[in-house]
């Protein structure tokens, strides 16, 4: 059975009271409910990672190594800043989906710079929780070039 990490970095943990007319009113708890019964519809399994920490965020992601088949990660404002998250998804080689429940495109301009992206398999923004769903679900999907 393959396992997906999913990681939440900082402020994610204020899900459904953190300016829900951006990010929604579902609570990370909530999002992850809907992550795991969606995870157990396809076989797989997930596991859930938050913090507000980098250097925690770098330890999970070196700890998941040779232990998961995909992360998906919504690093939060670390996307627009960390050099080093950058660094240790391109050191442990994991297949990383970038994740934002919001669009950062309509946001503001320091938004639209991803240190992450580019040492990332894809992007998804804009819809909400579902951008995790369809992470999950990408990450699941044979590596097909078709």
């Amino acid at each position: 059975m393959k396992t997906i990490l999913i990681i939440n970095g900082p402020n994610l943990n204020l899900l459904g009271t953190r300016e829900p007319n951006i990010y929604g009113a579902l609570t990370l708890e909530e999002i992850n409910r809907r992550i795991a019964r969606e995870a157990e519809a396809l076989g797989a399994r997930v596991e859930f990672f938050q913090s507000s920490h980098e250097g925690a965020l770098i330890d999970r992601l070196h700890a998941a190594a040779n232990t998961v088949h995909g992360v998906v990660f919504n690093a939060g404002a670390y996307t627009h800043t960390s050099v080093a998250l950058a660094d240790a998804i391109s050191a442990t080689g994991h297949r990383v989906i970038e994740v934002h429940l919001s669009n950062v495109f309509k946001r503001e301009e320091f938004r639209w710079h991803s240190f992450l992206s580019s040492v990332c398999q894809g992007v998804i923004c804009g819809l909400g929780w579902k951008s995790y769903v369809l992470a999950l679900r990408a990450l699941l999907m044979e590596d097909d070039q078709e």
